[in-house]
């Protein structure tokens, strides 16, 4: 990368199925590739056998110890240098899906995506620019029967018994406290188009600067 400038980097975060995918996704389809480059928590999970499990004997992705933050910390940092990181895509045991080797490649701005990436010191303070996505619990929850069933072969009642039990209880311990360090809040319940147009015109600038 021959940019003199560090690369931009911008942390999206939110609770479960709040729509930071979504944004996420919107937001990077507005430029180049070669402008932007996405790196998600999603594909930093500790393999399935080190997942916790709750009193049931259920594995909860809910906690911040799934997370191998450390080594996303540290491939956050080898892109703020300039260089090429890769990673296993994490497909969350679903056997229906063959993980690819991600290759994340430096860019002027950098997105990360995640439940945790507010959490962990070692990221948070990569973070230039500190994006929370809200919406209601009432759409949080319908987004997430929708994605759980058609992503990860969930059923109707294993998603309702994990919102219960681990989505719930992870947001309001860990996310939501983080909530008031975010120097964007994005409403999502419905639509979020005039913040993906005031953050698109911010990135424009960004991208500008290190060109």
């Amino acid at each position: 990368m021959t940019n003199q400038k560090a690369p931009y980097i911008i942390g999206i975060t939110g609770g479960s199925a709040s729509g930071k995918t979504y944004f996420m996704k919107s937001l990077i389809d507005s430029f180049a590739e070669e402008d932007i480059c996405r790196i998600s928590q999603d594909n930093y999970y500790r393999p399935i056998h080190e997942i916790p499990r709750d009193s049931n004997g259920i594995e909860n992705f809910d906690l911040p110890e799934t997370i191998d933050h450390q080594l996303f910390a540290q491939h956050l940092a080898i892109l703020r240098k300039g260089q090429e990181v890769q990673q296993k895509e994490y497909t969350f045991n679903n056997q229906a899906i063959t993980p690819k080797m991600l290759v994340f490649t430096p860019r002027p701005v950098i997105v990360v995506e995640g439940i945790f990436v507010f959490f962990f010191p070692e990221i948070a303070k990569q973070i230039d620019l500190k994006v929370f996505v809200d919406a209601k619990e009432h759409v949080k929850i319908k987004r997430r029967i929708i994605r759980d069933n058609n992503e990860r072969g969930y059923d109707l009642n294993d998603v309702l018994y994990r919102w219960e039990h681990h989505v719930g209880p992870t947001y309001d311990k860990f996310i939501e406290p983080l909530r008031h360090e975010a120097d964007i809040i994005i409403n999502n319940n419905t639509r979020c188009d005039t913040g993906l147009d005031v953050l698109r015109d911010f990135l424009k600038k960004k991208i500008q600067e290190r060109s």
